[in-house]
C-alpha cells in the first residue's frame, strides 16, 4: 500500500524522503530525516517507532546496514515491517520481511534506496532509483521526480490518497515537510505544494536563525 524513497544528497549533506499511499497521511507515520545523521522509511504495517530507534543507531556512528542488522534482530513482528535506511556516508540498507503485503520491491542505487508493497509490478522502486540519478538540482527536485516515477511506473496496486517530502539540512527541525494527508490527486498536489514552497525555503530558515536579517514576512502591514 506504499511506494517510498529515501536518499543523501552527495553535494549538500542533505536528507530527504517521498512516499505515497493508499492510506491516509502516510507520511505522518513513516518519513523519518535528522540533520547529519539520515533517512529511514518504516512502511508496511507501519511501526513507526522503528525510524526515530534507527536513526538513534545511525546517530551512534553504526553505518546504515548495521544498525539495520542490530534493530531487527531478535524484534517483535519485524516481518510484517519493510524498512529502509540511508546513512551519513550514503551507505544503504533494506528490510522486507517474509509478511510484506502484495508484491513487494525494493532497489538501491548511489546514495538512495526505494521500496514499497501492494505494488502495481515490482518495476516500481526501480524506476524511482532512475529517475533520482538522472534529474538535476535541489534533492527535493530529485525526490519529486524520483515520486512521479514510481506513480508513471505503476505505483500502488490501488489509487494513491496520500503523499508526503521531507527534508533535513543542517538544523534539528526539517527543512521541508511537506504532506498531503487525503486527496484524489496527492501526489499532484505535494508537486503543486514543492513548487510554492521551495521559493521561500531558505527564507523560514532565516527566519529561524536570524530574524534581524530575515526578509520581509509577506503580511499585511509589514514593511
Amino acid at each position: 500500500m506504499t511506494f517510498s524513497l529515501i536518499a543523501r544528497c552527495a553535494r549538500t549533506g542533505q536528507f530527504g524522503m517521498v512516499i505515497a499511499s493508499s492510506s491516509p497521511a502516510v507520511a505522518a507515520r513513516c518519513a523519518h530525516v535528522r540533520a547529519g545523521v539520515g533517512a529511514v522509511a518504516s512502511q508496511n504495517v507501519t511501526d513507526p517507532a522503528l525510524g526515530p530507534l534507527l536513526l538513534d543507531l545511525m546517530q551512534t556512528g553504526l553505518p546504515a546496514p548495521d544498525a539495520l542488522a542490530q534493530m531487527t534482530k531478535d524484534r517483535a513482528h519485524i516481518d510484517y515491517r519493510q524498512l529502509l535506511a540511508v546513512d551519513a556516508m550514503g551507505r544503504t540498507a533494506i528490510h522486507s520481511g517474509q509478511q510484506v503485503l502484495g508484491i513487494w520491491a525494493e532497489a538501491a542505487g548511489l546514495d538512495c534506496a526505494a521500496g514499497g508493497n501492494l505494488l502495481a509490478n515490482d518495476g516500481v522502486p526501480a524506476a524511482m532509483v532512475t529517475a533520482l540519478a538522472t534529474t538535476t538540482g535541489h534533492l527535493g527536485d530529485r525526490l519529486m521526480a524520483a515520486l512521479e516515477a514510481g506513480l508513471s511506473a505503476g505505483g500502488e496496486a490501488g489509487p494513491v490518497h496520500s503523499a508526503g517530502l521531507k527534508l533535513a539540512d543542517r538544523l534539528s527541525w526539517p527543512l521541508a515537510d511537506l504532506r498531503i494527508d487525503w486527496a484524489d490527486d496527492p501526489i499532484g498536489m505535494l508537486r503543486t505544494a514543492w513548487d510554492v514552497y521551495r521559493p521561500q525555503m531558505l527564507a523560514y530558515v532565516q527566519r529561524a536563525t536570524d530574524p534581524t536579517q530575515a526578509p520581509s514576512y509577506g503580511v499585511p502591514g509589514d514593511e
